[in-house]
């Protein structure tokens, strides 16, 4: 099995030259259409490859597993990242990606395998936007993240991540060499209009 059959998957070719790239991670719960119209209004015109987690829990797919709310199974962890790396490179390959031009947009268990994937395997992406992330693991030794960017939006009410577990997050990729902006929601788990916006904004500051 070559390693882009790793993940189910949907591939929307570029409309745009000279976009980014958009790696879409879905929430628990989600497939592979589930961020597609999130990408379209972040990026119009822009290349999207989305992946469908290969973990059920209780019939809803993630990509990893979790032993309970906010505890994570680090091993699986571990494997599904580098399975989501090898998938991403292979797919970079098939569909003539620029890996210094592919960024993750994640949300909630997606951000947390995008965090992950940049802690250790960051070569496969530019940077991401990461909706309601948390520490996916605190890694043995620093990688470099040197030129990567990386924007981290966080609801102020979330009940599944604290602002600690946040802002850690932030400093782990800082102290890496990520640019990192992370902004504030006043809003719970949920996505909303701020969120779209930072989001906007993030992507218009790429070159």
């Amino acid at each position: 099995m070559s390693a882009i059959d790793l993940h189910v998957h949907r591939w929307v070719p570029p409309e745009s030259p000279g976009l980014p790239t958009l790696l879409l991670l879905h929430g628990t719960g989600g497939d592979e259409n589930d961020l597609l119209p999130l990408g379209r209004q972040l990026l119009p015109g822009a290349a999207m490859l989305s992946p469908r987690g290969n973990v059920l829990e209780q019939g809803a797919p993630r990509f990893f597993r979790r032993l309970a709310e906010g505890v994570f199974d680090i091993d699986d962890l571990h494997r599904r990242t580098d399975e989501l790396a090898d998938f991403v490179a292979a797919a970079s390959t098939e569909y003539g990606i620029d890996p210094k031009s592919l960024y993750a947009v994640g949300y909630s268990n997606g951000a947390n395998i995008a965090g992950s994937t940049l802690l250790s395997r960051p070569a496969v992406l530019a940077g991401g936007v990461l909706f309601r992330a948390m520490v996916p693991f605190e890694p043995a030794t620093t990688v470099p993240l040197s030129g990567k960017r990386v924007l981290i939006s966080a609801g102020k009410l979330d009940q599944m991540i604290s602002p600690a577990g946040t802002e850690r997050l932030a400093t782990i990729l800082r102290g890496a060499g990520a640019d990192v902006d992370l902004e504030w929601q006043p809003t719970g788990h949920g996505l909303t209009a701020g969120d779209l916006k930072a989001a906007q904004r993030f992507f218009a500051a790429v070159p």
